[in-house]
């Protein structure tokens, strides 16, 4: 390791920050909204869903959080509630149901959360399109190891 090279511990190290305080600055977005952090997780599963144009239906939402029937229903209930979610059967089989975000959840998500986005982006900017592409494949392989240890803790 030289003065300026981070080793493979000072990196963890370094992830578990940007962990927490990631996690910190969501859940004041839960806080303020009275939502749970299975709430904003679903969200996030059901936006990306919408993004990818990949309908979504509630046992696929239960099964991307690892929710039973009941508590994914619960959920889907809370957020139709508040008004982020609604149930809509879908276009193509009308015996499915589907589980879409409403456009007032998306509108005060973007609100919050774009001065994070602002900020991330510019201290991303400040890295050379090589370093991003290193930057890249250092997230993919961090993200692709962290799911093979949740399935090997719940195996």
């Amino acid at each position: 390791m030289t003065a300026d090279t981070p080793d493979a511990f000072e990196l963890m190290l370094a992830m578990r920050r940007f962990n927490v305080e990631s996690d910190r600055f969501v859940e004041r977005f839960a806080v303020e909204h009275g939502l749970h952090r299975t709430d904003l997780n679903a969200v996030v599963v059901i936006l990306d869903a919408f993004t990818a144009g990949r309908p979504l239906t509630p046992g696929e939402l239960g099964s991307e959080l690892n929710l039973s029937p009941p508590a994914t229903t619960a959920l889907i209930n809370r957020l139709e509630q508040v008004g982020h979610v609604e149930r809509r059967r879908s276009t193509t089989d009308r015996r499915k149901v589907e589980v879409v975000l409403r456009e007032q959840a998306i509108r005060l998500a973007g609100q919050f959360f774009a001065p994070l986005g602002r900020h991330l982006t510019s201290a991303i900017e400040e890295f050379s399109p090589q370093e991003r592409q290193v930057i890249g494949r250092f997230l993919a392989g961090s993200t692709e190891a962290t799911v093979t240890a949740r399935r090997e803790a719940t195996s």
